[in-house]
Formats: structure tokens, sequence, C-alpha cells
């Protein structure tokens, strides 16, 4: 796997037996697990990152996350020599916090979701003259993501029957709508899956505009922005989209068998999108004549997460199933 900007690999895109049986027809997986943080975010952090060290003279960068866009822009800044400041809810987990640190950047909590970091993050970037860079809402991020989109075309030898993914705040739906227009596929239908109690984007469609959820609920903390960004609502309003919303315990289940059928822990965040097809949500959206049967090859992208361990994945289980 080659590293076509010096942080991102390509991925493997593989055909998974087990949910190619569940669904009827062919089921693909874009292994973003693999890659070296551990999520798809090092796509569009790296190449912000890298425009920014091009561009400007920086004292440094700093990143609000839930772990991922934390780890990415930690890993990122090492490669680059640029001091990384990343600051975390309470709700990441520890094992996020060490490997953070491991990564040599500085780490501190802020409040208990994700745009309470936000707020920490813009003010530290005013008073100690770092650069900001936001895990999800803004146009680089998801250009960088766009490059997902790009391999599936060189690897694919027909356009997908659909998409599936996991939204928190919407970069890398933005970037994989951005993609799918750069290669033509505009009309390929996208599946956006989020966990109920961090569902901003679902919420957003349902009021016609954008909304702020009063908390994050949902134990996929990664998940947990309170608003979408704007761009991510304004492409959900094409017809080719669909929102769906499932459990965190349908996502854990999904995480079980994902872990059992094709040997990779996923956070629960990726859950989400894996439910989908383990849920039946893709056989219901059939049903109402919402998605094509058959169904041509099915994309799921396994956006991973480097915030789960086994200690983690036994916490969710008690959390989750008490």
């Amino acid at each position: 796997m080659s590293k076509p900007d010096g942080f991102h690999v390509v991925t493997p895109l593989l055909e998974s037996t087990g949910m190619s049986k569940r669904m009827g027809s062919s089921v693909y997986l874009k292994m973003e697990s693999s890659q070296s943080t551990g999520s798809f975010k090092i796509r569009g952090i790296g190449h912000i990152c890298q425009t920014i060290a091009s561009s400007t003279k920086s004292n440094g960068v700093v990143c609000s996350s839930g772990g991922n866009a934390g780890m990415a822009t930690a890993y990122v800044a090492r490669k680059l020599n640029l001091p990384a400041t990343i600051v975390l809810p309470s709700t990441t987990p520890q094992l996020v916090v060490q490997k953070l640190k491991d990564q040599g950047a500085t780490v501190k909590v802020a409040g208990k979701v994700w745009d309470d970091a936000n707020a920490e993050a813009h003010r530290l970037a005013e008073s100690e003259g770092l650069t900001i860079i936001p895990p999800f809402d803004h146009p680089l991020i998801w250009k960088g993501h766009t490059s997902i989109i790009h391999e599936l075309k060189a690897s694919l030898t027909t356009k997908p029957g659909a998409i599936v993914l996991s939204v928190g705040g919407g970069g890398l739906f933005c970037g994989v709508m951005q993609g799918l227009d750069e290669v033509g596929w505009g009309s390929v239908p996208v599946l956006c899956m989020e966990t109920v109690g961090a569902d901003c984007l679902n919420a957003a469609l349902k009021a016609g505009e954008l909304v702020t959820l009063p908390d994050i609920t949902s134990e996929a903390t990664c998940l947990g922005a309170k608003t979408a960004c704007r761009q991510a609502f304004e492409y959900s309003k094409r017809p080719t989209v669909i929102s769906e919303v499932v459990t965190d315990l349908q996502a854990l289940e999904a995480m079980e068998l994902f872990l059992d059928e094709e040997r990779v822990l996923v956070e629960l965040a990726c859950g989400a999108a894996l439910a989908a097809v383990y849920s039946g949500v893709i056989q219901r959206l059939q049903e109402k004549e919402r998605l094509p049967k058959p169904l041509g090859p099915l994309v799921i992208i396994v956006c991973g997460g480097g915030s789960v361990n086994w200690a983690q994945l036994l916490h969710l289980q008690a959390v989750i199933r008490k």
C-alpha cells in the first residue's frame, strides 16, 4: 500500500462473504481501519496540515477531537515537526489520551462533549497563536477525503449500487459527495448512518434546517457533534442521500458481528455504518423501494477508529447492555 501524500495509504477494498450472503449481492468493505492512525481522518487532516505547513509559518496546531481527528493531527504534526495540542472532551477513552501522548502531542481535556472541546481549542488558538485544525468542517478536509472515492473508481469495474458511511459532524460525508461528483458518480445513492443521541444530521433533515442537539447521549462519542456542518446539510437535501438512525445496541451488535466475521475490531461509531447490513436497514429500504433490488455493488466505508481496544469493547458491552 503506497502513501500518496506521505500520510494516508491506499486502503484495501475487500469483498465480504458474510455480508454479501446476507444481502444477496456483493458487499465491499473500504478498510479505512488500515490507516496508520486507525481511521479515514488521516486523509483530510493530512491534506489540510500539509497545506498549512507549506503556506504559512505556524507556532503549532490545535485540534478539538473525540479521538480520531486528534490522532490524525498528532501523527501528521509529528511528521511535519509541528507542535500539536489536542483538546478532548472528558468522555474520550483513556487509551486515546495515551496514544496522543505517544505521538508527542500535548493533551488537554475540556467539557463533556466535542462542542466544549472545540470552544477551548479556539480559545487556545487565539491566546497561543496556534493554527486551528478543524476536525470535519473545512473544504481542505473534504478535499482530502475525496481520495476514498478516487480509489474506489480505480478499483471497481462498475459504479457502486450505494455507498454506506457513518456521519458525525459530516466531514467524511462531504468528502464522499464531492468525490462522487468529481468522478462522475453523482447518481450513486449514499446512506448516512447515525446513532440515536448523536443524530444531528437526521434531526436537521427532519427539521428542515440545521439544529443543535441538546446533548450527546449516544456512547458513540466519535459521532458526537451536536450540530452537523452546513455543507453536509446542503448535500443531504439531494435525492440520492438517505439518512437512517440505529440504536447503540444495534451498532454494538454490528461491531461484534464484524469482529467475528471479518476479524477486525472497529469503534461503535463505525458499527453504525455496519448496522446498515447487519440490522437490515438496507433490506428495509429496498422493501420500501428507496433502494433498488437487486442492488449493484454495495460499498461500506469502514471508517475504523483508533479509540477502541478489548477493554473498551467490554466497557461498551457493559454500559449498553446494562
